[in-house]
């Protein structure tokens, strides 16, 4: 029963879902990325962040898109990040959802307390979402990012 635990702890990361190890291949927009994990490329939707629009179909480019995805580049490309997943692992277009680790940092909260993004709450996902609307109100409070100009 013991290891049983030790395992778990360790596979959750002490209270978050399961954790992957991921290599970014790619920077699809401010809240997405395409990244190497378990020997294949998946699109990874951030949990709990939104960033403006730079890339959908059908929408124009929103205020503060291109300097959210370069924050994001800057953040991940190139670099391998830990997946933590949430309660649900994929959204309905088949995208991976997890909070994505550089290290210590949180690549989620990091975009929200910068001001590239807004908190996105969607239940049942919310492991961090207390923690994103705290770092969105500070940064809105200070205005940056995002809400010094748009």
């Amino acid at each position: 029963m013991k290891r049983l635990l030790v395992l778990t702890l360790l596979l959750t990361g002490c209270g978050g879902g399961v954790r992957n190890a991921a290599r970014v291949e790619r920077v699809v927009d401010g809240d997405t990325i395409v990244v190497r994990v378990d020997g294949r490329s998946e699109r990874v939707r951030y949990i709990g962040v939104d960033t403006p629009e730079s890339v959908k179909p059908g929408v124009r480019v929103q205020c503060f898109a291109k300097s959210a995805a370069k924050e994001n580049a800057k953040l991940v490309l190139g670099r391998d990040v830990r997946l933590e997943y949430d309660a649900e692992a994929r959204d309905r277009y088949g995208r991976l959802l997890a909070y994505v680790w550089r290290g210590d940092l949180l690549v989620n909260a990091e975009l929200v307390r910068l001001g590239y993004g807004k908190p996105l709450e969607i239940a049942p996902n919310l492991a961090h979402a207390a923690e994103l609307r705290q770092l969105a109100a500070a940064a809105k409070r200070d205005h940056r990012g995002l809400w010094s100009r748009c």
